[in-house]
Parts: C-alpha cells; sequence; structure tokens
C-alpha cells in the first residue's frame, strides 16, 4: 500500500504527543530516540516514523517506565511492550494513538483493524464517548494549531460515520417502535458538524423512539412542514458552529414563534454555541452534553 509521507516539526509533534518539544530534543539529544532531518536552516523535521515511534515512548513514560529504560529498547520492542500493558486507559490511550496515526496516513485500513480490536471488548455506546469523543476533542485542538489540515479531520470524520450509518441501518431494521413519541433531528444552515446528532439518533432508535433525521442546513420553514404532520414532537440539534453568537437568539425566538408556540413541542439543543443565548425561550431546552440529553429519554 502507498503511504502518504508527512513531515512534521517538533512543534507538531508537541501537540500530537502531549510532549513539550523542550523534553523531545533531550531525548534526542541525550537518549538517541530520535534521528530527525535537517533542513539547511538546521531545522529538524520527523516523518511518520518518528510520530508512531514518540507516541509509543510517551505511552510508556506515561504509564511509569523511566525514560532510560525505554530509551534502552529498539522500536519493535517499544511496540510489543506498549502491546503487552493492559488497562481500561491504556487500551484506550492507546486506540486514540493509533487512530491518530491512521488519520495522519490516510489510512482506512488502519483505522478499520483499529475499530474492530476496540469493538471485540466495548459497546459502540462505550467507543463513542470513551474513544471518539476524546479523538475528536484533540483533533479539534490539533485543526486549530495547526498541526493537521482540514482533510485529515474530514478523513477520520467520514469513517466513524460509515461507523454510525452502519449502526443505525441495522438498529432501524431490527428495533421495534414502543414509543407514540417522534424526534426529528437536524442541523441549522451552515452548521455541518454531524457526529453527535448521528449518534443522538442512533441511541434514540435504540431506545425505541421515531426518528426522523434531516441532517444539516435545513431552513427553518422546512420544519414547519412536520408541524402539520405529527403531534407531540421533539426537535433535536447540535449548534457547533452556527447560529453565530450574533445570530442565536434572534433564531430561538424564531424557532420559538414559527414551530412551537401554541403546541406542545419542544427544541433540545447542545453544542457550545449556546453559551450565546442570553434569553432562552419557553419550550427550549439547553443541555450540556449527549448524556444529559440521552438521560431524558
Amino acid at each position: 500500500m502507498n503511504k502518504v509521507k508527512t513531515i512534521f516539526t517538533v512543534k507538531d509533534l508537541e501537540n500530537l504527543s502531549g510532549i513539550k518539544a523542550h523534553t523531545i530534543r533531550i531525548w534526542e539529544k541525550r537518549y538517541q530516540i530520535f534521528t530527525p532531518q535537517r533542513t539547511e536552516n538546521n531545522i529538524r523535521l520527523y516523518e511518520n516514523e518518528d510520530l508512531t515511534n514518540l507516541l509509543n515512548v510517551s505511552f510508556l513514560n506515561n504509564f511509569g517506565y523511566k525514560i532510560s529504560k525505554i530509551a534502552k529498547l529498539n522500536e519493535t520492542e517499544r511496540q510489543e511492550l506498549v502491546k503487552s500493558i493492559y488497562s481500561e486507559k491504556s487500551k484506550r490511550d492507546l486506540a486514540i494513538n493509533d487512530f491518530k496515526i491512521a488519520m495522519l496516513n490516510f489510512d482506512a485500513q488502519l483505522f478499520h483493524k483499529v475499530y474492530d480490536q476496540v469493538c471485540k471488548e466495548k459497546s459502540f455506546k462505550d467507543v463513542f464517548y470513551n474513544i471518539f469523543i476524546p479523538l475528536l476533542d484533540e483533533i479539534g485542538m490539533l485543526w486549530q494549531t495547526g498541526t493537521i489540515k482540514p482533510s485529515h479531520e474530514h478523513f477520520i470524520s467520514y469513517l466513524i460515520k460509515q461507523k454510525l450509518n452502519s449502526i443505525i441501518e441495522n438498529l432501524q431494521l431490527n428495533t421495534p417502535i414502543t414509543s407514540d413519541k417522534i424526534y426529528i433531528l437536524f442541523l441549522p444552515q451552515t452548521e455541518v458538524h454531524d457526529l453527535g446528532l448521528m449518534f443522538i439518533n442512533a441511541e434514540l432508535i435504540n431506545n425505541g423512539h421515531q426518528t426522523v433525521f434531516l441532517g444539516d442546513n435545513i431552513p427553518l420553514s422546512d420544519l414547519v412542514d412536520f408541524t402539520n404532520h405529527f403531534d407531540d414532537i421533539t426537535f433535536v440539534s447540535y449548534f457547533t458552529v452556527a447560529p453565530t453568537a450574533d445570530e442565536l437568539n434572534g433564531y430561538l425566538s424564531e424557532f420559538h414563534s414559527r414551530i412551537l408556540e401554541n403546541s406542545s413541542n419542544e427544541l433540545w439543543v447542545l453544542g457550545k454555541q449556546m453559551q450565546y443565548a442570553s434569553v432562552i425561550p419557553n419550550q427550549i431546552r439547553k443541555f450540556e452534553g449527549i448524556e444529559s440529553l440521552l438521560a431524558e429519554i
């Protein structure tokens, strides 16, 4: 398989591993753990193998192994030692590291391999909460610092969506509807971050609820139509980047007047943009996270 060759600076390695650049340079100089390339200006440049090596070194160091002992092991021995360490936290951290390597190399096969391994011992719910959410939080930080490109985030997000879509399809085919309540899940216009909403959809179906998943970029006019077809609707949305801080209060007010007023319908909302809501109209509920929302169903 042809791999995507990626070059990293020492600052990139710091962001990806959590190990300070100063510490990386000391490990390199004192223990010869890395052999970076050098530019004409003597700037260190590291390859994928260096990153994998550093993640293993960081993992072992965090687990209590002294760097002097780690340095005496070759890369293969370090990998074997990492694999031999068993605990819930270590398995989670190792899986997150492997998913990051898959992302950086655009390696779908590695992603599926790691996913299959963790799902042998964990439910998808556990994987999503304890691995994918921390992974996506870290990816967001890496994107903001310029360590990775949007293409990396899109690649890993698409693969996670594949898994969610497969799970949702299976639930839709095999889970009986036991509730009269209907949940309509949507993202407002210009909002495209739908992974959290997809997971909520899966959990709602798994609990016997009827759902309509509309996805992203849904105008309010489309949502109004549903009030003519269903009673007792709970609309669910996730405001990650939209509406903007300036638009949010107006959006909530318009949603209430056009869709909720004089009805028993509700809007449940998550996402960091809700911090800008100065007044939350009646029948609109703000949730701090997915777990608190799902506790209500």
